[in-house]
């Protein structure tokens, strides 16, 4: 008869904040590397590199805990989470929350070594990081709070090298609000069926039949307004390559979700990271070429 071992904290905090699941760290930071570059014109330094690339892990590993401890009586009811260590009791809500507390810290240390505004900006970042898992009970959209909340990292990143917010700023993070959209509507359609059993809110449930055209239309806005914002800046064909790599994955994904299965739903939601890594690339190389 086999014995099944208690497992090590370690492996059950790994689990709080998805460690296993790097696509959840991803998909922010690679916007947040473009808006840094953008930002510098240009490579921004190993400093503020390793400060963006470590503060966006922490923070979304913060965002996880915050999100399992408000959740934790939805998750049980939701094929999906059910065995996550804070519904399944394997760790405690006071742990979970101390967890979180330091990872937190850990990330404000970080932008510690930047600027004050970079400091100030990252306030309500985390105010609205905390706020968004209660959304979802009546917020007929709280992927758009998602939104707000994901993006700081663009706002941060400009605050951090040029101390201000500039319009380019703003634009690209109301880009990347539509790409939040996007990809994490798909994620909403994998749960939709127990959601709509619990009274959870998303916008999977709000958009209803119109969802996939709607997740198009919102990749569409995170194309325009980001090469709206970056095609000025001269950066030549690997921006274009960029650009056209995004279009070609959007069409993708619209292959995966048209049937609104839970199986390619998921994948696209999985899978969604590499529209900003291949734009981020497109960036990158164009200031490398300039």
């Amino acid at each position: 008869m086999s014995v099944v071992l208690p497992r090590s904290r370690l492996a059950l905090y790994l689990d709080l904040i998805r460690f296993n699941r790097p696509a959840g760290w991803l998909v922010l930071v690679w916007p947040t590397l473009a808006a840094l570059w953008v930002a510098a014109e240009g490579f921004p330094g190993w400093h503020l590199l390793a400060v963006f690339v470590a503060g966006t892990v922490l923070m979304r590993s913060a965002g996880c805990t915050i999100n399992d401890i408000a959740d934790r009586d939805f998750d049980r009811h939701v094929k999906r989470t059910t065995q996550r260590p804070i519904t399944s009791g394997r760790i405690g809500v006071t742990e979970a929350a101390l967890v979180g507390v330091v990872l937190t810290l850990a990330s404000l240390a970080l932008v510690l070594t930047t600027r004050w505004e970079a400091v100030a900006w990252s306030v309500p970042a985390v105010l609205f990081t905390i706020l968004y898992p209660f959304t979802k009970r009546f917020f007929a959209m709280p992927q758009a709070f998602l939104g707000i909340a994901f993006n700081f990292g663009i706002v941060i990143a400009f605050a951090a090298v040029q101390g201000q917010v500039s319009a380019a700023a703003w634009v690209l993070w109301l880009a990347n609000l539509f790409l939040v959209l996007a990809y994490d509507t798909e994620y909403a359609m994998v749960d939709r069926d127990d959601d709509l059993k619990i009274g959870m809110k998303t916008s999977a449930i709000t958009l209803g039949r119109f969802d996939v055209s709607a997740i198009m239309a919102f990749f569409v806005l995170w194309l325009g307004l980001s090469a709206w914002v970056l095609l000025p800046l001269g950066l030549g064909w690997p921006l274009w390559l960029g650009l056209g790599a995004a279009a070609a994955q959007v069409a993708w994904h619209f292959m995966l979700i048209r049937g609104r299965t839970r199986e390619g739903c998921f994948t696209a939601f999985s899978q969604s990271h590499w529209m900003g890594a291949v734009l981020f690339a497109g960036v990158a190389l164009g200031y490398l070429l300039r």
